[in-house]
Parts: C-alpha cells; sequence; structure tokens
C-alpha cells in the first residue's frame, strides 16, 4: 500500500512524516490498551493511569485529524491517480482511533467493577491480554514492511483470538450464574475482540484491495486468500 508514498516524491519529508505518525497512532494504542488491560486486571490503580491515558487517546485523536489533513493535500497534489490509496490511508486511521476507544471503554469498565471479575476466566484474560499487545508490536512493523506473508499470519492470529473471545462470551452468557462478575468479564472479551478487529483492518490493507476493508468478518477464508494488495 504505502510504495504509493515512495514512488510520489522520494525526497518529500512530508510524506515520511505521514508515515511516521500514523505508527505513532498504533505505539500509542497499544499503550492505551495496556494500561487499561491492566487496570481491568487489577495489576494498575486506575487512577493512577487516568491522566495519561486520555492524554494519550487525545493525541490518537489529534494525530488522526493531523493526516486526514495531509491525505487531503496529497490527493490535491497528485490527482485522483492516487485516490485509492487515500481512501485506503484514510480507513485504517480510523481504525487506528478505534482501538483507542475501545481501550477506554475497558478503562471505564475498570473503575466500574473495581477489579471485580470471574476469576475462572482471570489466567486467559491476561494471556489474552499479552498475545494482543505483542500483536499491537507487530502491527507497526508489518505496516512499514508491508510484508504480505506476515499480514497473513497477523490476520489468521487475529481470527483464532476472535473466535476464542467469541467462546468465551458465549460460555458467560450462557452460564447459569448471573453474577455481574461474569458481565464485566463478557464486556472484557468484547472489547478484547474489537482491538483485535481493528488492528487486524490495519494489517488487511497490505494485502487487500479498497473495496474489501472493513467487511473483513464475511468471509475469512476470502480475506486469507493470497489476492495481491491492490
Amino acid at each position: 500500500m504505502f510504495k504509493w508514498l515512495q514512488r510520489l516524491d522520494p525526497n518529500s519529508s512530508g510524506l515520511a512524516k505521514m508515515m511516521r505518525e500514523f505508527g505513532h497512532m498504533i505505539d500509542d494504542g497499544q499503550h492505551i490498551f495496556d494500561a487499561a488491560a491492566n487496570a481491568f486486571l487489577g495489576g494498575t490503580d486506575p487512577e493512577v493511569i487516568r491522566s495519561d491515558l486520555f492524554k494519550t487517546d487525545k493525541r490518537i485523536n489529534h494525530t488522526e485529524q493531523k493526516i486526514r489533513r495531509e491525505i487531503l493535500v496529497h490527493g490535491t497534489v497528485y490527482g485522483a491517480t492516487e485516490l485509492p490509496v487515500c481512501l485506503k490511508l484514510m480507513s485504517i486511521v480510523k481504525d487506528a482511533e478505534r482501538i483507542g476507544d475501545y481501550s477506554k471503554n475497558l478503562f471505564d469498565l475498570a473503575v466500574l467493577t473495581q477489579k471485580s471479575h470471574d476469576d475462572d476466566f482471570y489466567a486467559d484474560l491476561v494471556e489474552l491480554k499479552d498475545r494482543i499487545s505483542a500483536m499491537l508490536r507487530k502491527a507497526t512493523s508489518i505496516y512499514g514492511s508491508q510484508d504480505g506473508d506476515q499480514a497473513r499470519a497477523f490476520m489468521r492470529e487475529g481470527d483464532q483470538l476472535q473466535d476464542h473471545c467469541d467462546e468465551k462470551i458465549e460460555a458467560l452468557i450462557t452460564s447459569k450464574s448471573g453474577s455481574g462478575e461474569k458481565a464485566a468479564t463478557a464486556l472484557a472479551y468484547r472489547y478484547f475482540k474489537r482491538v483485535l478487529a481493528h488492528s487486524i483492518n490495519i494489517i488487511s490493507s497490505v494485502v487487500m484491495p479498497l473495496d474489501q476493508l472493513d467487511y473483513l468478518d464475511e468471509d475469512k477464508r476470502t480475506r486469507l486468500g493470497d489476492q495481491g494488495s491492490k
């Protein structure tokens, strides 16, 4: 996808800046996810991280706005031939912003529940959090390298973890016990799944055409096929 930046003008500091800024959005998304998840799982006092968490979220939003302005400028300068990639970038910066939003939801859940989650699922949530955090770290590297094989591997792992979240949510909802702890735990799995979904959308831009972005849940077999990047 980002070969267009190099093709347009390899000497343009503005284009390189746009790429760096998007990478910073992903890094900030990982930071805010880690902080919120740790607060929910009981490793961090929510009030200790509140200021940093919301400051990071504002930075993500501000960066999204900056990149959108820069995309409009480049679209104006380089014309309709670059419209598809401009639209792609517009789409995935929104995914990066949504990672921050769902992490804030997780933080709000931590505040409301006061470390109240279902103990039967605690170890699984900790392991899941660690895997999602590691995937968000990988996302920056894959986005930078535009490696199709790594992108497909990322998407496969993300699919597996989303299915795992669905299984746990179903188990919690169908449980005979209707405790608040189970409700909070089910919501946590849901927020974890949405962070995964948006990170997959970002990485899918490496191998998927523009028209199939944001429709990845409809046919996993198609999305993981070797279609090439358009």
